[in-house]
């Protein structure tokens, strides 16, 4: 046992691997988890990616991802949901149950707020049975609420919790992204309130000044996230699935990729386990 049980690179904090490099550089190391995206596995090939997923003897924590329900059409919604089946039959054939879901923001001319949540829960109710036949949980990841207009409407860990529970289906959960829920008041009540429903959980930090809303979040220990009393605390409501780590940073991007995992075990020992 060397502490790094749990941890699972996120695939976006090292963007200049494919799934053949980042797999490789886990398996070398002893990282037992990694999370694809759908766009990287695209590039490998979807069967080639099961297989090596295979051999390797990695396990897939989720694939990164699902969502952007919300559009201006019926036929825009149409599509989404088409694409999001794909993403799930995706997710079961690399192997993972868990599909994590970016909801959506507002659809193009669009000032509905609330119009667009409801389109995010009818999106997600559609497609439970679905995901159920395929053995694939959908977490919904709620967004910091400056991405409440390009990106998720769903921009609260308490509303993801409403979410999942008017839902009611053992389907359908969340992932807790440190970045985007640390600042909440609310966050420790919501944690424990989520209980079996925690499918993922993701750490990075935030930094200050914080050097883009996208690509700034930082390395844990860099910022100003009580990062290890998170994973207390979603540890305390049940979970004990992989801590993945996603940073989207482009100064971490720039820099030599076997680096910055060492780094990012380094980190993640020291910060989070």
């Amino acid at each position: 046992m060397n502490g790094l049980e749990r941890l699972s690179l996120n695939q976006a904090t090292i963007r200049a691997w494919g799934v053949r490099e980042a797999v490789a550089a886990c398996a070398q190391r002893g990282i037992a988890w990694i999370s694809l995206w759908r766009d990287k596995v695209n590039e490998y090939g979807l069967e080639r990616s099961a297989a090596l997923l295979r051999s390797s003897g990695l396990r897939i924590s989720s694939l990164c991802r699902g969502g952007f329900f919300p559009a201006p059409t019926e036929a825009g919604r149409k599509l989404a949901l088409d694409d999001n089946r794909r993403a799930i039959d995706e997710a079961a054939t690399l192997g993972t149950d868990t599909l994590v879901l970016v909801c959506g923001g507002l659809p193009a001319g669009s000032r509905d707020l609330s119009g667009a949540r409801q389109m995010v829960e009818a999106a997600i109710a559609e497609l439970l049975p679905y995901a159920a036949e395929r053995g694939v949980r959908l977490a919904i990841e709620p967004l910091h609420p400056m991405f409440a207009a390009d990106r998720s409407v769903i921009t609260s860990l308490a509303q993801a919790n409403e979410l999942a529970e008017r839902l009611a289906a053992d389907m359908v959960g969340v992932t807790i992204d440190a970045y985007h829920i640390w600042w909440d008041p609310a966050v420790y009540r919501e944690i424990s309130r989520c209980g079996s429903r925690i499918f993922g959980f993701h750490v990075n930090d935030w930094l200050v000044p914080t050097p883009d809303i996208l690509a700034g979040r930082g390395m844990m220990g860099d910022g100003v996230i009580e990062l290890r009393r998170l994973r207390q605390a979603v540890d305390g409501a049940g979970y004990r699935g992989p801590i993945e780590v996603e940073i989207f940073n482009h100064e971490l991007w720039a820099r030599n990729p076997d680096e910055v995992l060492e780094l990012v075990m380094e980190r993640y020992l020291r910060e989070v386990a």
